[in-house]
């Protein structure tokens, strides 16, 4: 939450909203339970099946959360990062999943219904690398320093350097050839 303030900050958003949930109150994954946080996997195994990282329903209850603040605003486009490319196979993060639920809100929401708005999802990363997204951040002038991506961080709040996603940074960095500022820091 911290990280997320300080890049709307940074950004120049004009408002944040904090919806306070917790997922937890299900579990069901490494990120939301007690359950181990998979270390030191290299890419083939990251590559095969839904691993326990992946949080049930994450991206539809983001994305709900984000539509039904839409409506209220009457805004038309939700903006999400996810990706499909260099990923851990998160059924959420793919194009399908994407449209559908893009479909389901023009279906559900008193917008789509009287046809006053139509929804649209824009996922800017969802067909980049990981270094293209690099390139991109560094092009836009992210502080990169205030990102964070670490699924088991350290007492500190450092990122412990051996999850799936802190591999997929890492390898996102080296590829891009910039320095990662939180791994430069150890």
């Amino acid at each position: 939450m911290e990280a997320a303030a300080n890049i709307s900050r940074q950004l120049g958003a004009q408002e944040q909203r904090v919806a306070k949930f917790d997922l937890r109150t299900f579990g069901g994954s490494a990120l939301t339970s007690d359950i181990a946080v998979p270390k030191d996997r290299d890419e083939s195994e990251m590559g095969t099946g839904i691993p326990v990282t992946y949080v049930p329903a994450r991206n539809t209850i983001f994305l709900s959360f984000a539509l039904a603040y839409a409506e209220v605003v009457a805004a038309s486009s939700l903006f999400i990062g996810v990706n499909a490319v260099d990923y851990s196979g998160y059924p959420d993060c793919r194009p399908e999943f994407i449209a559908a639920f893009e479909n389901m809100a023009n279906l559900a929401t008193k917008a789509g219904v009287e046809g006053t708005t139509k929804i649209r999802i824009h996922t800017p990363l969802i067909q980049m690398t990981k270094a293209d997204i690099v390139r991109k951040a560094v092009a836009l002038g992210v502080d990169l320093k205030l990102t964070h991506s670490c699924y088991d961080p350290l007492p500190d709040g450092r990122p412990c350097g051996r999850c799936d996603s802190c591999v997929l940074r890492r390898k996102g960095f080296e590829e891009a050839g910039v320095a990662d500022p939180l791994f430069s820091k150890r």
